[in-house]
């Protein structure tokens, strides 16, 4: 194996265990965190031989089976429980489940990613006021090629599980975005969908 292979399979082992153990959720963090072990910061944060997303992904789910095996089904099944119950009272916001709770590689440190379709970000507020449930929210800066999106985010958060809502404007329901492991369309799931996924789930543990 070439030298850098090794340092990226290094790198890939280290930033996943980063990701499973310490709860760091981006890929790009964890990935530059794990290199510093393995040389200078600068020379190694925006190295080549950096690993992909897929390469960490596959190492957090290689993880999740030698330690989660056992607790992962009710883990999942309540993760998409609380999932599917937002889901429904966000119904007019269109939401769709997206991440890790619909691929199902959760550890006990993830969060409910959901993406939600509105004309503002008002609008989901005003919603959430409504109800008097509480929130936070964040403006989010994401870089698509060479351009910078800003996108708000708000958090909800159910028996310590984070609900993390992605707001997108309206007209952007059918643009599937990216998947920063695969690089294809995301997938994504409606609350139909995750019905039907939670069914399967049972069946299969019957």
């Amino acid at each position: 194996m070439a030298k850098m292979d090794r340092i990226r399979q290094l790198i890939a082992k280290e930033a996943a265990r980063l990701m499973f153990e310490e709860g760091v959720k981006e890929y790009l963090d964890a990935k530059r965190k794990a290199a510093r072990r393995f040389g200078p910061e600068k020379a190694l944060s925006l190295g080549s031989h950096l690993p992909a997303n897929w390469q960490i992904h596959a190492e957090v789910q290689r993880l999740i089976n030698i330690h989660d095996e056992k607790v992962l089904p009710a883990r999942l099944m309540h993760f998409r429980l609380v999932a599917l119950r937002h889901m429904e009272l966000l119904e007019q916001f269109h939401p769709y489940l997206v991440g890790s709770v619909l691929s199902g590689a959760v550890t006990e440190r993830s969060d409910i990613d959901l993406h939600l379709f509105a004309d503002s970000t008002e609008q989901v507020e005003e919603f959430l006021l409504s109800k008097r449930i509480s929130f936070e929210e964040e403006l989010v800066t994401i870089r698509h090629g060479g351009e910078f999106f800003e996108y708000p985010h708000i958090y909800l958060e159910e028996d310590g599980v984070v609900i993390e809502c992605t707001v997108y404007p309206s007209e952007d329901i059918h643009r599937i975005p990216k998947s920063s492991i695969t690089g294809k369309p995301m997938e994504r799931a409606d609350a139909r969908k995750l019905k039907k996924i939670i069914l399967e789930f049972l069946c299969q543990g019957r």
